[in-house]
């Protein structure tokens, strides 16, 4: 056994009762005996618990009428003028435990193992359903329910210094959670998927697995969400169906892929072929960008949900220009990197580019058609032109907020120089028309202009000085935890019960009491109060070490310490401090 310091002494004040009212207390006879008279007949008159519970002598009520005996109790003692204005007593046991206070008649005092036990005017409560601790206690088996995530009490409202970004929600803080939590949502009906993948496990999938499906090239595709065993991460399996490979360098294109790390690129990480699926299966891995869309479901699908990350769908109204012109810009940019890299995107397609955010587009599923295709190779040069042409048809498409557009392009066209600015039209035209003799990339920045890049950059550099704010506020967060885990290795160690060095007392009794002060606190009908508010402002004060003082209650409520937090912070470092020691 390491040897423990004895605690120092503190500057603690301890408060006790007289000896004489010790005495009395302690004594069988006068404690709680229902021979005494209840206080509120001596201050009031009369004791509204008479009928509820209350276990102390009542007399009958005088009446000229009456000729019943009242029988004699014990003279009162003489009482100050300041009685008057005591607060009312309430009992500490009553015989029905079921009766509590109406909620109408004024607070009452309870005496409690903790000081200043009702906070009137707090809010932020987990549950304020709860009536008695007997609720936390359920006596029958109840079915799980998946609990809502607590927005509320993580978003903070926007700073007037942040005007709202064009790549940043208003609810930030609730998307990052709603992605969190569905990297870990298990889905309820099994699959019968394969357990384990080369080295990828847990998979679900992200689609349905409906007979309607669009096909990629020839092939049914499904996408799969999956934790990779090496490094822990979440990425996305996408699965070509009775795809057998027939030549290894196939595979030359995802190597080239996996190289590009782009901001609009779903990055390619690997392939490989697999039977786990009792057929030949391509296995193509990308990361995974939890909830997201594609722009098919977010414009073009009557049945998509209509909003995604603050952003409005095509079937409640046209894409603003500005958003527009972003996505553009992102989509050339996408195109820019691959056309460089000696590649072709061959994925401009509204199912597979995805919204990642808002306004943050991302364009998935790169190198499958390289690989589904290589028997039959075409030359780069006619690809990347293909790529514009397919970047054309789908800036109509979003103009005109239908697929259908496609097939009437003049009309289509007419339609958007009526609805957009003349350089959207003509930037439509430029796409989709034949090349003469070659178009390229570089030409469509010329038709964006340095203007809108400039401007899309400017609103790039103020979503991250948004998101550097989001950083700063949370960046201290660790401090209460550290705390609460320094309290959860001092309390209560069963291993030192017997060890008179480690007892608690001194140092380690003021840190239990505190940890009752804000953990324990009740309210006037001694049910529990689960205060998050509370909570946090005591820690950051213990945190802080300041010099206000508050009053510790022994859970016997037969003594008290009054300390300031600037020692409480003192006995946990010393205790922790003695812990470390004997750890090392």
């Amino acid at each position: 056994m390491a040897y423990f310091s004895r605690p120092q002494s503190s500057a603690a004040v301890r408060i006790a009762h007289p000896t004489d009212y010790d005495d009395r207390e302690r004594s069988p006879q006068k404690r709680d005996s229902p021979q005494r008279q209840c206080r509120n007949i001596l201050i009031y008159g009369s004791c509204r618990f008479q009928d509820k519970g209350c276990i102390y002598y009542h007399p009958a009520t005088t009446s000229t009428s009456s000729n019943v005996a009242i029988p004699e109790s014990p003279a009162p003692p003489s009482l100050s003028a300041q009685a008057v204005h005591a607060p009312v007593f309430v009992p500490k046991t009553t015989l029905d435990t079921s009766s509590t206070t109406s909620p109408t008649q004024p607070p009452s005092f309870t005496p409690s193992a903790s000081p200043a036990p009702y906070f009137p005017g707090q809010e932020v409560e987990y549950d304020d359903t709860i009536s008695s601790l007997g609720s936390f206690y359920p006596t029958a088996q109840q079915a799980f329910v998946r609990q809502p995530l607590d927005y509320h009490l993580y978003t903070n409202p926007i700073p007037d210094a942040f005007s709202p970004s064009h790549f940043i929600s208003d609810n930030f803080r609730e998307e990052l959670h709603r992605r969190s939590d569905l990297i870990h949502t298990i889905p309820s009906t099994p699959y019968h998927l394969p357990e384990e993948l080369q080295g990828y496990h847990s998979l679900a999938p992200l689609e349905p697995l409906v007979p309607e499906r669009r096909k990629l090239v020839s092939w049914y595709s499904a996408v799969y969400r999956a934790t990779n065993t090496s490094d822990g991460a979440t990425y996305v399996l996408r699965r070509i169906e009775n795809f057998r490979l027939t030549h290894r360098a196939a595979f030359g294109a995802i190597e080239s892929w996996s190289r590009i790390r782009h901001p609009n690129i779903v990055r390619v990480r690997e392939a490989f072929t697999t039977r786990a699926f009792n057929d030949n299966s391509l296995i193509v891995c990308y990361d995974y960008h939890p909830n997201s869309k594609s722009l098919y479901e977010l414009y073009f699908n009557p049945k998509s949900s209509g909003l995604l990350h603050g952003q409005l769908s095509g079937s409640m109204g046209r894409i603003p220009e500005a958003t527009l012109w972003s996505y553009i810009i992102q989509i050339a940019n996408a195109i820019r990197v691959a056309h460089e890299a000696g590649l072709a995107l061959r994925m401009i397609d509204p199912a597979k580019i995805l919204l990642t955010g808002k306004n943050r587009l991302r364009i998935n599923s790169c190198g499958i058609v390289d690989v589904l295709l290589y028997d039959t190779r075409q030359d780069i040069t006619i690809t990347q032109q293909e790529d514009l042409v397919l970047f054309g048809r789908l800036l109509v498409a979003l103009c005109c907020n239908s697929l259908a557009a496609l097939s009437a392009l003049p009309k289509a066209l007419d339609t958007i120089g009526r609805i957009y600015s003349a350089d959207i039209q003509a930037l439509a035209l430029f796409l989709v028309s034949k090349p003469a003799p070659l178009k390229s990339i570089t030409q469509v920045f010329e038709h964006i202009g340095t203007d809108r890049l400039l401007r899309d950059m400017d609103e790039m550099q103020i979503a991250n000085d948004r998101l550097e704010a989001e950083v700063q506020s949370e960046l201290e967060n660790g401090r209460l935890v550290r705390l609460l885990c320094k309290f959860g290795f001092i309390n209560e160690r069963p291993e030192f019960d017997r060890d008179l060095r480690w007892a608690e007392t001194g140092d380690r009794y003021i840190i239990k009491l505190f940890r009752d002060y804000v953990f324990h606190q009740v309210d006037e009908n001694r049910n529990p109060v689960v205060n998050l508010s509370y909570v946090l402002t005591c820690l950051n004060k213990l945190d802080c070490g300041t010099d206000e003082r508050i009053m510790l209650v022994s859970r016997d409520e037969q003594s008290c310490l009054v300390v300031s937090y600037k020692e409480v912070k003192a006995c946990i470092e010393s205790a922790f401090s003695d812990l470390s020691r004997a750890s090392r």
